[in-house]
């Protein structure tokens, strides 16, 4: 049997997110000793300068140069294909890419696809995200390309807050409470399907409400990821 292919994870957006990721990745794997299991060189770098503050805050270091480098050293340790789960830093897929050969398994671009494999261009896609997703329109870009629409929540300040609490405490029940909200008033808005988008709410997506539709972007480069290593 040929070994799996290195991936290399640029993480720390964070931790536990990063974390989860991995822990699904072993958990989707058919393995039956450690040897099938695929070897992951992981950079738990917290700290990249605040995606948060360049982004919405409109203030703050570049967080590319911190990327960029993060990518070239898991390339030069041997990965074979980069994996970044976190939505919002894909605002910087480009550069990243650009700064390596290996190829940056798209977690926004995989996850479009999938939603349109899955629940067709009908209704609009609720994004449960950082603002910074609706701010960027990372989203929006790669749902105009397949001729899906988006959706968000009309209070983009109370979705952030909730994001700060998952980074503080994942157990928060006020997070979970916001989360929760966010699904039934983007349903009672006509979307389809939700989309989670943001790692810190992949951790909490079992709340997401019975009978919703939900992809969870996390899931989709697990899957991308064991597909990469394995092929």
């Amino acid at each position: 049997m040929t070994a799996p292919r290195k991936i290399g994870v640029l993480g720390g957006m964070g931790p536990e997110a990063t974390v989860m990721f991995m822990a699904r990745v072993i958990q989707h794997t058919k393995a039956r000793d450690d040897a099938d299991h695929i070897p992951m060189i992981v950079d738990n770098n917290t700290q990249i300068p605040s995606r948060i503050k360049r982004l919405i805050e409109g203030q703050g270091e570049d967080p590319v140069p911190t990327l960029a480098a993060m990518a070239r050293g898991l390339e030069a340790q041997g990965a074979q294909a980069l994996a970044m789960p976190c939505n919002t830093a894909h605002n910087y897929a480009a550069e990243i890419q650009a700064a390596v050969r290996i190829p940056l398994l798209n977690m926004v671009e995989l996850t479009a696809r999938q939603i349109l494999n899955t629940a067709g261009a009908g209704k609009p896609v609720g994004i449960l995200a950082s603002p910074a997703i609706k701010i960027t329109g990372i989203y929006d870009k790669a749902f105009a390309a397949l001729g899906l629409r988006s959706l968000y929540p009309e209070d983009q300040d109370r979705i952030l807050a909730a994001i700060r609490a998952i980074k503080a405490s994942s157990t928060d029940a006020g997070a979970r409470e916001i989360f929760a909200d966010a699904c039934r008033e983007l349903h009672r808005r006509g979307a389809g399907t939700m989309l989670v988008g943001c790692s810190e709410f992949s951790i909490i997506a079992d709340a997401v409400p019975d009978g919703l539709p939900a992809v969870d972007s996390v899931d989709v480069l697990v899957n991308a990821t064991i597909g990469f290593a394995l092929a």
